[in-house]
């Protein structure tokens, strides 16, 4: 059966279940947008290729499905290359199509010819360029068998346009043999009993769970385990959600605006066991210190991470749901009362820092309007943050109890990430109330696809969380360089008459006691609404672990008047 190039690219996203692609046309992809009025496709013309990547992305982390985008030759592939890397960093199984300059120009500098697999194989799995027709089944079949297996990643498919033009036969590679792809594979007998042996004689365990616990389906085995050896669960930004927060045995995020609780357990425990996380330097702090007292299981399905940043006394290269089922049966029902005592007398002393209950004055913090947001849609919001201050309070105090409820950009810490990602996160799952959390900075980086989400009539609601300056950077700048506030105050546009110019109902909230009723509000409304919360300029997340320093060496916040007093006199 003959078919174009333009055509077989369409084939092919139909045959893997594609039904729904983020992207924006040019000269370069003109044959396959042409050809994809004659198939069963969904297309959402973002307005900017970034927005393409990112809800692409947004999409893939909501679903657990391939998210597909595309961008015509030069700008429009290039504009993709922040959220690929997103993507990459945070392993999300996406695709990527970019149209390319014939093949007899190549390297010619055509006009918007750029090399595009050259630009971007730092940042995917696996990239490909195709020249010939007669190459291009296999090519894009190839690139979501690449895309969703082992550790997932992002593929890019640059296609010249002449082979979209030309025509071959085409033919379904149902079977795909590729040399160099390692399916995940089952735990050895050895280590299992080696890690067994760890855990049965351990007194201070913790688990350390991330972002592989839900990209391996295994948050009811974790849970299965935790319960049967009593446990204690801390998570990393992008494991939130993996393990249900509301478990007595979940004690929250770690790392350098993790709790402080938690971080002194990882460093007095006696066994680490790492499931699905890669020990990343905003996880660990300084490694020469760094949970020097315990032993550590390490399970991760990506070898390249065994042993990187940690070493692992017990490395377990194998599939995580493979290990959990195999490793529970194999250790005593246990519990660890003395263990978690210790633990809850340092969340105790956590929570007497805490912002919730030092100051009770009218004062609007952006911790009341997540933590309000959190009650008022009862935990069972999917929230897609953005970065900044506001992404850490998010994790703080929004609890989530189900996987793929929280969607951020954890590795690239990309600004920009989060409206564009909600219409992916709305788009596979419409059933489910999505919020934007973004800054006044971020937003401002994409909020040209509130046009998007109008357009295609999604139900979004947005809380823009306005402190006036770039939070992060800023408290960075308060407490590295001596407030010297250099390129972070921000004057922002009018986000109401923003919103409303694209046609978005918003509304502005000043006071606490208008939280709640104003987010209550948004829910019962059929329309998308974007509240901005003007909150407290200079409020900083607590703690902070400085880069490289010990992951005990924490800035906390001021336990009370005394604490205060003494910390500005010093």
């Amino acid at each position: 059966m003959q078919r174009t190039g333009a055509q077989i690219v369409w084939e092919c996203l139909v045959r893997e279940g594609v039904d729904l692609v983020f992207g924006y046309p040019g000269g370069a992809n003109l044959p396959i947008y042409d050809a994809m009025l004659d198939y069963p496709i969904r297309h959402v013309l973002v307005r900017h290729e970034q927005g393409a990547a990112h809800a692409a992305d947004g999409f893939a982390r909501a679903s657990g499905k391939v998210g597909v985008g595309m961008a015509t030759s030069g700008p429009g592939a290039t504009n993709l290359t922040t959220g690929i890397a997103t993507a990459m960093l945070d392993s999300t199984p996406t695709v990527f199509i970019t149209g390319q300059v014939p093949s007899k120009v190549l390297g010619t500098d055509a006009f918007q010819e750029t090399d595009v697999t050259g630009i971007t194989l730092p940042i995917t799995k696996h990239n490909a360029l195709v020249t010939d027709v007669r190459d291009m089944a296999r090519t894009i079949r190839e690139a979501f068998v690449i895309a969703r297996s082992g550790r997932p990643g992002p593929v890019l498919v640059d296609v010249c346009k002449d082979a979209q033009q030309a025509s071959t036969d085409f033919h379904w590679p149902e079977e795909v043999t590729l040399p160099g792809l390692v399916q995940p594979a089952a735990p050895d007998r050895e280590s299992l009993a080696r890690a067994a042996e760890l855990i049965e004689k351990a007194e201070r365990p913790l688990i350390l769970a991330g972002a592989g616990v839900m990209k391996s389906g295994s948050s009811r085995a974790l849970q299965d385990f935790v319960e049967r050896t009593g446990t204690p669960v801390a998570l990393t930004l992008l494991g939130i959600g993996g393990f249900p927060q509301s478990h007595p045995l979940c004690l929250g995020m770690m790392g350098m605006h993790g709790e402080a609780f938690v971080n002194h357990a990882i460093q007095e425990a006696d066994l680490l066991l790492a499931f699905g996380m890669r020990f990343d330097d905003r996880v660990t702090g300084n490694l020469k210190t760094y949970a020097s007292q315990a032993k550590k299981i390490h399970v991760e399905v990506d070898a390249s991470e065994m042993h990187k940043n940690v070493r692992a006394d017990v490395p377990i290269i194998a599939d995580l749901l493979a290990t959990l089922k195999a490793l529970t049966p194999m250790v005593p029902a246990k519990h660890h009362d003395e263990w978690i005592a210790k633990i809850d007398g340092w969340r105790q002393e956590t929570r007497s820092r805490d912002i919730l209950h030092q100051d009770s004055s009218e004062k609007l913090y952006a911790a009341h309007v997540i933590n309000d947001l959190w009650t008022t849609t009862s935990g069972d919001a999917v929230v897609v943050s953005d970065v900044g201050q506001h992404q850490m309070w998010e994790a703080q105090y929004y609890k989530h109890d189900r996987p793929r409820t929280l969607i951020t950009s954890g590795g690239l810490g990309t600004m920009g990430f989060a409206l564009p990602a909600a219409i992916g996160a709305k788009m596979a799952r419409p059933e489910a109330e999505v919020w934007v959390v973004a800054g006044d900075g971020g937003f401002q980086m994409t909020a040209c696809e509130l046009t998007t989400m109008m357009q295609e009539k999604l139900n979004i609601n947005i809380a823009v969380i306005n402190n006036g300056y770039l939070g992060m950077v800023r408290q960075w700048q308060e407490f590295f360089h001596d407030k010297r506030y250099a390129a972070t105050p921000m004057l922002s546009p009018d986000f109401i008459k923003l919103a409303e110019a694209h046609g978005v109902p918003a509304r502005r909230v000043t006071e606490r006691s208008e939280v709640a009723k104003t987010v209550q509000e948004a829910r019962d409304s059929d329309d998308p609404t974007l509240i901005e919360f003007q909150v407290q300029k200079e409020e900083a997340v607590y703690p902070m672990v400085p880069a490289g320093s010990d992951l005990h060496a924490m800035i906390r916040r001021p336990n009370g008047e005394k604490e205060a007093e003494e910390e500005v006199k010093a």
